[in-house]
């Protein structure tokens, strides 16, 4: 848990624009055995085949050493828990036309085309095996590309179809090729500017999914209430006065649309922002939920950058 609430701090503070580089010349063959050392005891843990190809060819580049050990290690992490014990697992390092590039290739569950495109996402996650606990929330990847791109670089999953395994592939400019920075990069992102803090209330009867978006708003600088249930929901709004609601639609008993007409017809929150967060996004579900009183509707998983503009508009009363 802990692991797992740092990682999603770092994509909160790289969004914000709160991680500064210290970027100093890094040969990519110490960062793959840092990394490497890091996630050895899952490795292990699993009796996984882990092999380490490195190149002949310049595979210098300018970054931060701590900041592409994590990359690294997540990628490798992710790998692991996605390939079933006894798999194999292997990083190839290679460089070409003033790029160096690390490729993870396992042997494990692999992705459809269609996970490929979205498997850097927050909070998105491959079809897990039956081995449930070694699965992730979705959190890795997503970091690691937030960190390869202020690296000024390229993540990319290919797989060649479910039970196929994976290859990530991470594409770095050499020093050779790139611009010493004036002095320390800070990140910048979507979700940074966001107005004021914000008075959130989450609803999903989703019990992980609430929470990890509680934390991650949380970390934005907002106060956030989650609650579970919508009679619950329904109490906690007369008693207090909220800016945005994120509700799922469905939920247990009263579902979305109910309670947000509920919501509505409180004095106190008649004018709070109603944004649906639901897996439900044909346009009779969109046209359902303006009618219900939401004012957006958004697809899980969640698109960050959409919900970013959402919360800066209500934050800056738009």
């Amino acid at each position: 848990m802990t692991s797992l609430i740092d990682d999603l701090l770092d994509v909160s503070r790289v969004t914000r624009g709160q991680i500064e580089l210290g970027k100093e010349v890094l040969d990519l063959k110490t960062v793959v055995a840092e990394a490497v050392e890091q996630v050895r005891p899952l490795v292990e843990a699993r009796h996984h085949w882990l092999l380490v190809e490195g190149t002949p060819d310049t595979a210098v580049v300018l970054g931060d050493r701590k900041r592409l050990v994590q990359t690294v290690a997540n990628v490798l992490s992710n790998a692991a828990k996605y390939t079933p014990p006894g798999g194999e697992i292997s990083v190839r390092i290679g460089a070409d036309a003033g790029a160096a590039e690390i490729h993870v290739t396992d042997n494990g569950i692999g992705m459809s085309a269609e996970m490929c495109e979205r498997a850097f996402d927050l909070f998105s996650q491959a079809q897990r095996t039956s081995d449930r606990a070694q699965g992730g929330l979705g959190i890795g990847l997503a970091l690691v590309r937030s960190l390869v791109n202020l690296h000024d670089g390229r993540v990319k999953a290919h797989s060649a179809g479910p039970g196929k395994g994976t290859t990530i592939s991470i594409r770095l400019f050499v020093f050779a090729q790139a611009a010493a920075p004036a002095g320390p990069v800070a990140a910048t992102g979507p979700l940074s500017a966001a107005g004021r803090a914000l008075d959130i209330m989450v609803v999903d009867d989703g019990v992980d999914a609430a929470e990890m978006l509680g934390l991650l708003l949380t970390a934005f600088g907002h106060r956030v209430r989650i609650e579970h249930a919508p009679e619950a929901a329904l109490a906690a709004a007369q008693a207090a006065s909220y800016d945005v609601f994120l509700l799922d639609i469905g939920l247990p008993g009263m579902d979305g649309t109910e309670l947000a007409r509920a919501i509505r017809r409180q004095p106190r929150n008649a004018g709070a922002t109603l944004i649906a967060v639901t897996g439900y996004g044909q346009e009779q579900d969109r046209h359902n939920t303006r009618d219900a009183g939401f004012d957006h509707h958004l697809v899980k998983p969640t698109d960050l950058d959409a919900l970013a503009a959402l919360l800066q508009a209500s934050a800056l009363g738009r």
